[in-house]
């Protein structure tokens, strides 16, 4: 019984390659086309936080929303299953903050705030050497939201 040749289907599919497009991008030059369902690092609006939720649309629900205005309600930290979100009092007032080394990018924290103050982005450049640029903390001034 004659021994079939393994010489023969390596060249074929050698040679079908030569003629293909390359499957790399040239990254750092080339920034990619990113998905429309990219979940890139999330970003916080202090204003959108302060925000009355109830009491402008219905009336008949409104209740003193002015004893948790610039409070937050935890609503991220309790649902975040990485447990990368942590409410910290920033001025009297509590805000949350974000650990992004801890963060698995699942955006629960964007789909579970009441008030929408947690939006996605297109950030996804976030490699460092120093861990504690990943923590994004509580602007203590209030009107620009978190910075790193």
């Amino acid at each position: 019984m004659a021994k079939k040749s393994t010489i023969i289907p390596m060249l074929k599919r050698t040679f079908a390659h030569l003629f293909n497009k390359p499957a790399t991008t040239k990254y750092p030059f080339v920034k990619p086309k990113l998905p429309e369902d990219f979940r890139g690092k999330p970003v916080y609006e202090i204003k959108s936080c302060n925000r009355i939720v109830l009491g402008q649309s219905c009336p008949e629900l409104a209740f003193d929303v002015h004893s948790i205005m610039g409070s937050a309600c935890s609503v991220c930290e309790r649902d975040c299953p990485a447990f990368a979100i942590t409410i910290v009092e920033v001025d009297g007032k509590r805000r949350p903050q974000f650990d992004l080394n801890k963060c698995i990018f699942c955006n629960q924290c964007i789909e579970s705030c009441p008030r929408e103050a947690i939006k996605p982005s297109d950030i996804y450049e976030l490699a460092t050497i120093d861990k504690n640029s990943l923590v994004i903390k509580p602007n203590p001034k209030g009107d620009e939201g978190a910075k790193q």
